[in-house]
């Protein structure tokens, strides 16, 4: 019984003794994952970069914009360059359009779909933009994307959409576009080097995408 008794008491004892040392381990333990994270964290925070947009070589490239939905990029020799973008046209099945057919002019790319609820309350405002804008050397280039074709085309023609878009159905010249592709309707001025200038990832209003227009086919 004595024996018994003793050997209990160590046992207790020993938990006694050994929950300090488990909980001191335990605390080292969570200390490291602490100090791991805490590194992870700051390693983040460094390779994050605080522009919107980062040029390799004189190229453009699409990062992530923090929330923001409307990207401004100044001044003009920050700015990089798009890739050639070009496609069949639209409306007519025996023609391509491409960027570079825009040579000098600022262009407004715009990528919308027919099924897009917010691009056809946005039609009204890139048409009267253009109307306004197109006599300063300034030219606007649809991208429908994932869209019949039919569709699209009586969207073109019910709203009166008088400039071109590309057909990009798999998203191909939108790749090259490189904003995006969840995010439609999107708009991006370039300006007379094909340069982004400026990214909208929301719906534009005709007084907001003029003035950035303006100003963009203003500089020299």
């Amino acid at each position: 019984m004595a024996a018994s008794l003793q050997d209990r008491n160590r046992t207790r004892g020993g938990a006694i003794i050994k929950a300090p040392l488990l909980a001191q381990g335990a605390a080292r333990r969570v200390g490291r994952t602490v100090l791991i994270a805490l590194l992870v964290g700051l390693s983040v925070v460094a390779c994050k970069s605080s522009d919107d947009a980062v040029r390799q070589g004189d190229s453009f490239e699409f990062v992530s914009p923090d929330g923001k939905t409307a990207i401004f990029y100044d001044p003009p020799p920050t700015r990089g360059k798009v890739g050639e973008l070009s496609g069949p046209d639209l409306t007519n099945d025996d023609s391509t359009i491409a960027l570079s057919d825009f040579a000098g002019k600022v262009v407004v790319v715009n990528v919308w779909g027919s099924w897009c609820g917010p691009c056809r309350s946005e039609a009204t405002a890139l048409e009267e933009t253009y109307a306004a804008t197109k006599g300063s050397g300034v030219m606007f280039l649809g991208l429908n994307f994932r869209d019949r074709k039919d569709s699209a085309r009586d969207f073109v023609s019910d709203r009166k959409v008088s400039y071109p878009s590309i057909y990009d159905y798999d998203g191909r010249t939108l790749a090259t576009l490189g904003t995006p592709t969840s995010v439609v309707p999107t708009t991006v001025v370039l300006d007379r080097r094909h340069r982004a200038a400026a990214v909208f990832l929301r719906v534009v209003t005709a007084a907001e995408l003029r003035a950035i227009v303006e100003r963009i086919a203003a500089e020299t």
